[in-house]
């Protein structure tokens, strides 16, 4: 029963998140240039003297000092005056190191202003239902993904209940958590849909350690919902666009996996693997299940391929959908079902790059999906339509997504994209950069230029550096992956390199510290284009940005949050 529901939080407005956009990018447009710099070159294109104009440990000093409280100097408007004290308005060098790291936070999500409290909307979304089974997630699970699946479960849960939906579409489902958690903890009907075999064949042997501890929850499970068969099998053949429009694999085959057993108890949970060509966009696949008797696609099979946009799935045979004679009635009273059966959210946890992107389009461009909570990650991986002009081959584009940013012909760059990943809260608590891997990768950067006169390589080092006892043993691994002659260079030649360059070792910590305090700003210019975006649409009745786990525990922390406006009325 669809129980009565509160109204929603109140929402950032859409001119507001533009204007939130508008400020930020103003920032960003000066500092950008020290992410958009690579660690790798630091040395050979003299990075610190082109971009910072104060000595290195003045800029160490500066970032270790605690900040004022954000009600202080770091609340002002940061406006072209305030620029100019920060970075040199001939030399755009950063001059002022102080108010740089004022700026980074202000331009924080935190101190923006632009998100909704996670405690809020889970208020609004309140229920009566609650998980049955009490599963402990740590006992299959490590601490990192036991908290990201328990907070982000109850929140979809509350989602779900709210939109009065059973179904839950879960995009890069990955090795199936959690699938796997909402499905037997919620009672939800679960479809995971990830790109990679090994993935799934992960959830599948997920799925049997589960069911070791499922006998301990059966009581429990009975006292609770009624038991739930499994879903029918299904077979069909269709044409389908890669969600993710990155190339990730050559087979074509499409598996799932069912999560539950035969005696029923366990609630539907299907794992499925997309595979795409890396020759088109488009490629046939299978959904390759067990065998039916059934001469019709189930109503699950459509609800599947329901998710994927219009143009992106054909049924080749009408026969599959040859339901028989039936009164007119009774396909009245099935098409009902059908219709309520589609309705579905869209999750995803961590989704990488475009696909975080698409997830979102996707779910504006489908009505059947009601709500939709999604966490990216991976923003290096993102495709940008204004980073490579010559290269527009692209039909969709991961940043930017909203007009604003659109019309500004914003570009990120992936040096700057990858900055975006880096943990500034677990850098505060102590959890140091690896300055010194940085530092041997810099300066072996140095070696093969002068050296070999190789300024672009398809080949990469890698982690060496693990495995290496000393910076001589790292440049000789180096240089063996990289298919470089070492005998050039005699032990005595690699040590002058390290001699000459370890007293600057300590510019390359500052500016990498410069890179983890601008980290935030370029984090919220990716997921603040999302939200604009959401609020672009029209048919979306709310959506806002939400911190929905402990940064310190899993630093890409927010999820983008949107409902449908059918779902609310």
């Amino acid at each position: 029963m669809r129980r009565t529901r509160g109204a929603l939080p109140a929402q950032l407005p859409a001119a507001e998140a533009e204007e939130a956009l508008r400020r930020l990018t103003r920032f960003l447009a000066r500092a950008l240039p020290l992410c958009r710099a690579h660690t790798t070159e630091f040395y050979v294109r003299g990075l610190w003297e082109q971009l910072v104009a104060a000595r290195p440990e003045v800029v160490l000093q500066a970032l270790r000092r605690p900040l004022p409280e954000a009600s202080g100097s770091a609340a002002v408007l940061w406006d072209d005056d305030t620029f100019s004290d920060v970075f040199c308005e001939n030399s755009k060098k950063l001059i002022n190191v102080h108010l740089f790291a004022l700026a980074a936070r202000h331009y924080s999500l935190p101190n923006l202003g632009v998100c909704t409290p996670l405690e809020d909307i889970l208020e609004a979304l309140r229920g009566d239902s609650q998980g049955a089974s009490g599963i402990k997630t740590d006992e299959f699970m490590n601490n990192k993904k036991s908290h990201e699946v328990q907070a982000m479960s109850e929140l979809v849960d509350k989602i779900a209940k709210y939109c009065g939906v059973e179904q839950v579409i879960d995009i890069g489902s990955g090795k199936g958590y959690l699938s796997s958690f909402l499905s037997m903890q919620y009672n939800l009907k679960v479809y995971g849909i990830d790109s990679s075999k090994t993935n799934t064949n992960g959830a599948h042997e997920r799925n049997r350690k589960l069911k070791k501890h499922w006998k301990t929850y059966q009581s429990r499970a009975r006292g609770g919902s009624e038991t739930q068969r499994l879903e029918k099998p299904m077979k069909s053949e269709v044409k389908c666009k890669a969600i993710n429009e990155k190339p990730l694999s050559n087979n074509s085959s499409l598996q799932s996996q069912e999560l539950g057993n035969t005696q029923g108890l366990v609630p539907s949970c299907v794992f499925t693997e997309v595979a795409i060509s890396e020759t088109s966009k488009q490629t046939e696949i299978n959904l390759a299940q067990a065998q039916s008797d059934e001469s019709k696609l189930s109503e699950e099979a459509l609800a599947i391929l329901s998710v994927l946009p219009a143009d992106a799935v054909e049924v080749f045979s009408s026969s599959h959908c040859n339901y028989g004679e039936i009164c007119e009635e009774g396909k009245a009273q099935r098409k009902m079902a059908f219709i309520k059966a589609k309705d579905c959210i869209m999750v995803g946890l961590h989704t990488c790059g475009d696909l975080a992107a698409n997830t979102l389009r996707i779910f504006t461009a489908k009505p059947e999906i009601k709500a939709v909570c999604s966490v990216g990650c991976c923003y290096h991986l993102l495709s940008e339509q204004y980073e490579n002009q010559e290269d527009c081959t692209e039909e969709m584009w991961g940043f930017p997504m909203c007009q604003y940013l659109k019309d500004e012909g914003w570009c990120c760059g992936r040096n700057a994209r990858m900055s975006a990943c880096l943990a500034l809260e677990r850098v505060a608590v102590g959890q140091m950069l690896p300055t010194e891997s940085l530092f041997y990768r810099a300066v072996l950067q140095v070696i093969i230029e002068e050296t070999y006169g190789v300024t672009k390589s398809d080949r990469h080092v890698g982690k060496i550096f693990s495995k290496s006892s000393s910076f001589l043993d790292y440049v000789r691994k180096s240089l063996k992956k990289l298919e470089l002659d070492d005998s050039k260079l005699p032990d005595s030649c690699i040590m002058d390199y390290y001699e000459k360059y370890k007293h600057r070792m300590n510019e390359l910590e500052a500016f990498n510290m410069l890179k983890v305090v601008l980290a935030p700003c370029v984090e919220v210019l990716i997921l603040l284009d999302r939200l604009c975006y959401l609020k672009e649409q029209n048919n979306i009745a709310w959506s806002g940005l939400v911190k929905l786990f402990d940064p310190v525990k899993s630093p890409r922390c927010y999820a983008v949050i949107a409902l449908k406006k059918q779902s609310c009325l």
